[in-house]
């Protein structure tokens, strides 16, 4: 497709995956069938015919409803339609922390699979899906780095369409052609995320004025820098492959920084799932300590004896 035929949301889509694109890496497309990621695919193979890259898009089976390898399947017809070869890759999901956590894990791992070394996996999230990651966290009293949501890039992962709104994918969608599959857990109101999209999002903006999304995306970038910072300033200030760690170490540092510490250490040994009740009860060892005392996190425990903190 000539540069000139696209339509302007199509346009700002191309061009936002073309930031940072290098022309030696491979991209992996994570394409789900919804307006987002089959935007995302078409902008993606536009932009690599620009940089002379080569796209692999993958349509992940999760399993989880009745039709799903029918749907996967229609996925992949309608973007050969379009000139965009994409292939069915199925997962089992499992594990802990629920359908979704279990879904999302498997789906990266799949895609991380696809990618191997040759390069950088795209999704297909907007500043909508960012804006409600904050909201979630915030309800869940959750600390800077959940505040910070989706990093634009991470590891292997790149999120091109952070800074733009989901009604663009959605345009885009329209100017190709594309007919965008509608999940049915998108209108589940007993997933918190839908409940945030569908009523609270829309409330906000009503109650407090037009731009929340934008703001709630800004707060996600401000946090994340200040995130990485922290630590950054954690990092190396003990050993975590240690068994231990002196107290002394850890007490001239603020809360913030100790408390870092102390995840990446407890993590180093196995932990899961800390929260920051848990990582206050540990870092109470080191600044409330009466002589006793044992703290339980998922998977270990921790005690202080004399002027260390042992697992």
């Amino acid at each position: 497709m000539a540069k000139k035929a696209l339509g302007p949301a199509t346009h700002q889509l191309r061009e936002a995956v073309m930031v940072g694109a290098e022309p030696s890496e491979r991209w992996v497309v994570g394409c789900s069938g919804g307006p987002d990621s089959l935007a995302l695919a078409a902008a993606a193979v536009l932009a690599a015919a620009e940089v002379q890259v080569g796209v692999t898009t993958v349509v992940v089976d999760h399993g989880l409803q009745p039709g799903s390898a029918e749907v996967a399947a229609g996925v992949v017809d309608q973007l050969a339609r379009h000139d965009i070869a994409a292939m069915v890759v199925p997962v089992v999901p499992s594990g802990p922390g629920g359908p979704e956590a279990a879904a999302r894990r498997a789906r990266l791992a799949a895609l991380t699979e696809a990618a191997g070394d040759d390069g950088p996996v795209l999704l297909g999230h907007t500043m909508d899906d960012q804006a409600e990651q904050v909201l979630l966290g915030l309800a869940r009293g959750s600390g800077t780095r959940s505040l910070s949501a989706m990093a634009p890039d991470r590891g292997i992962f790149r999120r091109p369409f952070l800074p733009i709104r989901r009604a663009v994918t959605v345009q885009a969608c329209n100017e190709l052609g594309l007919e965008p599959w509608t999940d049915p857990h998108n209108s589940d109101e007993s997933f918190a995320r839908v409940r945030a999209r569908r009523t609270v999002l829309p409330t906000l903006e009503r109650e407090l004025g037009p731009g929340i999304v934008e703001a709630l995306g800004r707060t996600a970038d401000l946090l994340r820098d200040d995130a990485d910072a922290l630590d950054d300033l954690a990092r190396g200030i003990v050993d975590t492959a240690a068994n231990q760690v002196e107290v002394a170490e850890l007490r001239p540092h603020s809360a913030a920084i100790r408390r870092r510490v102390l995840r990446d250490w407890l993590r180093a040994h196995g932990a899961r799932d800390l929260s920051s009740v848990h990582l206050k009860a540990v870092d109470g060892l080191v600044t409330q300590w009466r002589g006793d005392g044992t703290i339980q996190v998922p998977g270990l425990e921790v005690h202080r004896v004399k002027q260390q903190l042992r697992i």
